[in-house]
């Protein structure tokens, strides 16, 4: 997925972008704001269902992506790094799986995030797929097997991250 040099380069651009920095930057761990991103992440996960139940499931895709991101933030901050940048995000997040210091699996990180393109997107049951395909066509709702599916494997990954995130330290 991702290399040593796209995190070095996110770490020079979070040291040089002060507050508004598009990259990741070493801070306090706070667990107010890991607080916080995991409010955000709950409130994307309860969109999914109510974007569905007004006639917009074509915006779940969004809301599974984002409730999924926003745990990861909340997981980055627990190792007292903050991200403003999706790829450098996941770029952390693998150098975590691939140091053994989460339980996360590459394979799960991909269905949220990967730079491969997934050549039948149409068919893909990867979240980011899901919501690009949903995001850039024209379809304005999803299938009831797919809603399903989406839903139930971001609530899957969203569980494993929590408890990711509230797991002790050793």
């Amino acid at each position: 997925m991702q290399s040593k040099n796209k995190l070095d380069e996110c770490f020079k651009e979070g040291e040089r972008g002060g507050e508004r920095h598009k990259g990741l930057k070493k801070i306090d761990i706070s667990r107010e704001l890991i607080n916080k991103h995991l409010a955000k992440a709950t409130h994307n996960l309860n969109a999914i269902i109510e974007f569905k139940n007004i006639g917009y499931s074509d915006w779940s895709a969004s809301a599974a992506f984002y409730a999924l991101y926003h745990c990861l933030l909340a997981l980055l901050i627990k190792f007292g790094y903050q991200s403003r940048n999706q790829t450098c995000t996941f770029a952390f997040i693998e150098g975590l799986i691939n140091k053994g210091k989460i339980s996360l699996k590459l394979e799960e990180l991909k269905e949220i995030f990967d730079k491969d393109i997934t050549e039948n997107l149409a068919h893909s049951e990867k979240i980011l797929d899901i919501r690009e395909n949903m995001q850039y066509s024209f379809k304005t709702s999803m299938e009831k097997e797919e809603f399903n599916k989406l839903l139930e494997r971001t609530k899957l990954l969203f569980d494993k991250i929590r408890k990711e995130i509230e797991k002790e330290d050793k």
